[in-house]
């Protein structure tokens, strides 16, 4: 779930008119945008093949310590190269160019910097599932073509795996554990989904299923070697400590978000978020029931909750009500008739989430496939973490979790991918515009009467925002003030109401993801921005109109974007 991508004078819309000399694209920088993604679709060819390109669909990503290094000295060149450009560049192609820049620099942070392929095994374990799983499940050539490319990829899962074993060296526990969880799910995966697919899709080739099966057995090995490893070898030896510090949490809100607020002022905007909405859910919950406790309100709710079995099935039920409020209402064009398939979270993916959306790439022309899915418990766990797991699909949260993965959060923004301007715009997004508008989502959605001022949605649109405002404190004092995760457990229970296998696994996931703060970051820039808009707009505001001009902008920073709705605005983002 990290990083996204305008100017007034390439769209329609701007509360000024565009002027007749727009700056015509530079050549030089063009060129230089397509080397940098190409070199991005060499490193990473299972995000290369999700984007719609195809030439790579039988690589697997290399993460081999030379080819970090090689991958470190690549961005530095592309950085210097994009440096003696920039200076030259006007209108669109200046916002690109900033784009890029901030992008490579956050990579260096990542690689050079933190080093977090020393560290962070999930990166490995999630790689191998993923790119099998990019060409099974959608549809962009033959069955048998993607088999080909499948075996391919199944190679080289146990080199994959191997530089695992060679580059990580002391992580914290947390990461750890996650990674065992990651990789003894795919286990199962490789055995069970991907051989079936792969015995329907060789059909009566033989030769062909004989080698898929060979690449299989090989790679469910190296698998499962990893699991063990990670479970027998690594984690007893897991004590590096996860908090990054001030200064590198700056620089990834700086280089990810393009925020550049001090961090004493980013906490103080979250903690006044929070209480305000943990305040507006007490008073709406005394509402609702003014004798009982706003835990006895939540429990009264999270009571009706899907089974296991049911889940998938719960959250199909909330696609067609939410998609039709839209439209009926006039939040926001949906531009398509295909829904996303809903669908259990693939085990390799299972990192700690409870939701999510994979949408095809902006360069796919084939594939229509979108997929939404929902992460059921682990069977590992006891009865009661499960039960408690469930909870949080209560019919209420569930219609929100489907505003903010599907309409119109997630799914309907990256329909629009294909609008998208440019093609830097198409490929990086970042968490504050993507999460951002999401999360805003859901509340802007009831504040304009979704569900029909039933209190009980109301209530669950506040504890949704109470997580994320949670997970906004929680990531800041996890990395600069010492917070351990059951600190953070401690505040999603008594702050969100969670109950504690939820909190724990929310809490936890701020360890890797320490800027998970950009839900509410960019709820709250979004909303300013709106102000801010209708400000301009005058008398020819309307909601419907700022929502299609915002997701035709791309995931970009909300400052880029504020720039073009608001034709070169550089003031506050918040």
């Amino acid at each position: 779930m990290r990083v996204i991508t305008l100017l007034c004078l390439a769209l329609a819309g701007c509360a000024n008119a565009p002027r007749d000399e727009t700056p015509q694209p530079s050549d030089d920088f063009s060129a230089f945008a397509d080397a940098y993604f190409t070199a991005a679709n060499e490193w990473s060819p299972s995000q290369a093949t999700a984007n719609g390109f195809h030439s790579y669909d039988g690589r697997l990503e290399d993460r081999s310590a030379a080819a970090i290094q090689a991958r470190i000295l690549k961005l530095k060149d592309q950085f210097a190269k994009l440096e003696s450009l920039r200076t030259a560049l006007m209108g669109s192609d200046q916002i690109d160019a900033e784009l890029i820049a901030h992008t490579i620099r956050a990579e260096l942070l990542d690689l050079e910097t933190e080093q977090n392929w020393k560290k962070n095994p999930m990166m490995y374990v999630y790689l191998p599932g993923n790119a099998i799983d990019g060409l099974m499940k959608r549809k962009f050539a033959p069955p048998a073509e993607r088999l080909r490319s499948a075996v391919l990829r199944l190679k080289g899962v146990p080199a994959l795996l191997a530089a695992m074993k060679t580059n990580v060296e002391n992580p914290p526990r947390e990461f750890t554990e996650l990674a065992i969880r990651m990789s003894s799910g795919s286990v199962g995966f490789f055995r069970g989904a991907i051989a079936a697919w792969a015995k329907e899709s060789a059909g009566a080739d033989t030769g062909l299923l004989a080698e898929f099966e060979s690449a299989n057995t090989a790679a469910i090995q190296a698998v499962d070697e990893a699991a063990q490893w990670l479970k027998r070898n690594l984690l007893p030896r897991s004590k590096g400590k996860y908090a990054i510090g001030a200064e590198l949490f700056s620089k990834h809100l700086l280089y990810e978000e393009m925020v550049d607020l001090p961090l004493v002022r980013v906490l103080a905007i979250g903690e006044a978020n929070l209480e305000k909405d943990y305040q507006a859910l007490v008073a709406l919950a005394k509402e609702i029931d003014a004798k009982a406790t706003p835990e006895a309100v939540i429990a009264t709710i999270t009571k009706e909750h899907p089974t296991e079995a049911s889940l998938v099935a719960e959250t199909k039920r909330t696609i067609e009500e939410a998609r039709q409020f839209l439209i009926d209402k006039k939040i926001v064009t949906v531009p398509s008739e295909v829904r996303p398939t809903i669908m259990e979270t693939p085990p390799y993916a299972r990192s700690g989430g409870f939701a999510s959306m994979d949408t095809p790439g902006a360069f796919e022309t084939k594939a229509t496939e979108a997929f939404y899915y929902v992460a059921p418990p682990e069977k590992s766990w006891p009865a009661k973490t499960r039960e408690e797991h469930l909870k949080l699909f209560n019919p209420p949260v569930l219609k929100m979790i489907t505003v903010h993965e599907a309409y119109p959060g997630h799914y309907l923004q990256f329909l629009y991918a294909k609008q998208f301007p440019t093609k830097t715009r198409k490929l990086i997004f970042c968490g504050s515009n993507a999460e951002g508008w999401a999360h805003y989502a859901e509340q802007m959605m009831v504040e304009e009467g979704f569900g029909a001022g039933d209190p009980k949605i109301r209530l669950a649109q506040l504890k949704e925002a109470l997580i994320r405002d949670c997970r906004y404190i929680t990531g800041i004092k996890l990395h600069t003030q010492g917070w351990t995760v059951e600190d953070g457990t401690k505040l999603f229970m008594q702050k969100a109401f969670e109950e504690r296998a939820v909190a724990f696994e929310e809490a936890r996931r701020g360890t890797y993801n320490p800027t998970y703060l950009y839900y509410t970051l960019g709820k709250l820039m979004i909303y300013k921005l709106r102000a801010d808009y209708q400000k301009a707009q005058g008398s020819n505001y309307s909601l419907e109109k700022f929502h299609n001009e915002f997701v035709r902008q791309g995931g970009i920073p909300l400052k880029l974007v504020r720039k073009i709705l608001l034709n070169g605005d550089a003031g506050p983002v918040l």
